[in-house]
């Protein structure tokens, strides 16, 4: 019956792939915004960005005017002030589990806070299950945050994809794979860490980045349990 889920929607398969392409846009750019330093080509383009000032959430909401404010403000060390502030508040000036926000599942996971326990190589099956494996030019734990926004970002991809072509069985299985996801992993960890990128960060780039994913997780958990419970 798991095609029911998405037979039985009242948004229309239109709108329904729409919404999962939407979807996949705002973790795409979570992802990158989490994986490495804003370049120049990325600040250009966030600064033409319309951010929206209703999300449908206090922290989205939030997330959004910090953003924009750093935004309207940016100067010709902008890119010099956000790096700094990126490896500030991600990697600190040396690992002791405490000194920064690491982006990683296993330090909120594990009791000691350490890298590559038991949650690295759960997501990590989850990936190669999913047929996909890491680039070599990625040097970090399969466990962070840019890694796994990612996932979802893919699989919100493929459900779009099974919708175009008809496969409400095939969406439907990528819909509860999107939940499980959530529920077991990014939503057990995300809160601890965007609550200590606030505690870290300096600018309100990274302060809004923080804000923004706590108010876009918890309107996306919504949606997929909407979803599901329409079965």
């Amino acid at each position: 019956m798991t095609e029911e889920i998405l037979e039985e929607t009242a948004l229309a398969p239109s709108e329904l792939i729409e919404l999962f392409k939407h979807r996949s846009a705002t973790y795409g750019l979570l992802s990158r915004l989490y994986a490495k330093e804003v370049d120049a080509e990325l600040l250009d383009e966030l600064h033409d960005t319309l951010w929206p000032v209703e999300t449908g959430t206090d922290a989205g909401d939030e997330g959004n005017r910090l953003i924009a404010t750093y935004l309207s403000g940016i100067w010709e060390n902008t890119l010099t002030e956000l790096a700094a502030d990126y490896m500030r508040t991600f990697f600190g000036h040396g690992y002791s589990g405490h000194a920064a926000a690491y982006p990683f599942e296993s330090v909120y996971s594990s009791e000691k806070r350490l890298l590559m326990q038991s949650a690295r190589d759960e997501v990590l099956a989850l990936y190669r299950a999913a047929g996909l494996s890491k680039q070599e030019s990625w040097k970090e734990g399969e466990d962070h945050i840019a890694l796994e926004l990612e996932y979802l970002q893919i699989l919100s991809d493929r459900t779009a994809e099974a919708l175009c072509q008809g496969d409400t069985d095939a969406a439907a299985s990528w819909l509860r794979a999107q939940y499980n996801f959530l529920d077991v992993h990014l939503d057990s960890w995300a809160p601890l860490l965007t609550a200590e990128v606030k505690k870290f960060a300096k600018t309100d780039f990274y302060r809004g980045l923080a804000f923004l994913t706590e108010g876009f997780l918890e309107t996306d958990r919504e949606v997929l349990e909407e979803l599901l419970a329409e079965d």
